[in-house]
């Protein structure tokens, strides 16, 4: 960044930094709990967490008003597959009808590869899933790290932080942002509740989904960056 002047390195370069912190520090912290599932130490708090969430005696039913398990099941539906196949076609389509070419390709390869390496790690640590509660949703894959806390935060996030970026207002930006990060949690803790995930699923599909997500936006950035600079007059 040499080339740059000086005021623009003081912009970019914390920027930059803070990001690449955080994204070690998020895919550091998926290879602490991959290490700590792979040798079985996390079983017994996964375990007793499941157990937490049901009824004492009844397993088979679900804490709280039975409005709760129909609402979880609902939740858990956004970060299915139908929903975010079709919510990145859509949103990869209103980025190519409104010029944004480079843009509509990131999100599409990021989603995209990000699905694949969803189904990679799945076959590579082929975790069973939960055989403590019963399973209040039917699943058929293996269970780490999660697809649907994963794939929600490639895709919330992403979508949110590209939103954001054209939002003027920095209130907006952040209610955006929270969105996402709302969604993607909800999603999470769905997967929980409806007894199909062990609590370390999710929090493994959580930072390595954020992580995905962190590297796509910086890759965004830095492109919308060179575009910036291409059209600077030059003095």
């Amino acid at each position: 960044m040499k080339f740059l002047p000086a005021i623009v390195r003081d912009r970019i370069e914390p920027r930059l930094l803070a990001s690449l912190t955080v994204l070690v520090g998020l895919v550091l912290l998926f290879i602490t709990i991959a290490d700590e599932v792979f040798e079985q130490d996390t079983h017994a708090f996964d375990k007793a967490v499941l157990l937490a969430l049901r009824v004492t005696g009844d397993p088979s039913q679900m804490i709280g008003p039975p409005w709760l398990a129909l609402a979880f099941r609902d939740i858990t539906s956004l970060g299915g597959f139908t929903v975010i196949t079709m919510l990145t076609s859509l949103s990869v389509l209103y980025l190519l009808v409104a010029g944004k070419t480079r843009n509509a390709l990131v999100l599409a390869l990021a989603i995209s590869l990000g699905a694949i390496a969803e189904g990679s790690l799945k076959l590579l640590f082929s975790r069973a899933r939960p055989d403590v509660v019963p399973h209040l949703v039917e699943v058929q894959t293996m269970s780490f790290p999660s697809g649907h806390a994963m794939m929600s935060a490639i895709t919330y996030l992403t979508l949110g932080a590209m939103l954001a970026r054209a939002q003027p207002n920095r209130r907006l930006r952040i209610f955006i942002v929270s969105v996402g990060v709302f969604l993607t949690v909800a999603i999470g803790l769905s997967r929980v509740f409806l007894g199909v995930h062990w609590p370390t699923d999710i929090l493994a599909g959580w930072t390595i989904g954020g992580a995905w997500a962190l590297a796509t936006w910086m890759i965004a950035d830095a492109l919308a960056g060179r575009k910036r600079d291409q059209h600077q007059p030059i003095n």
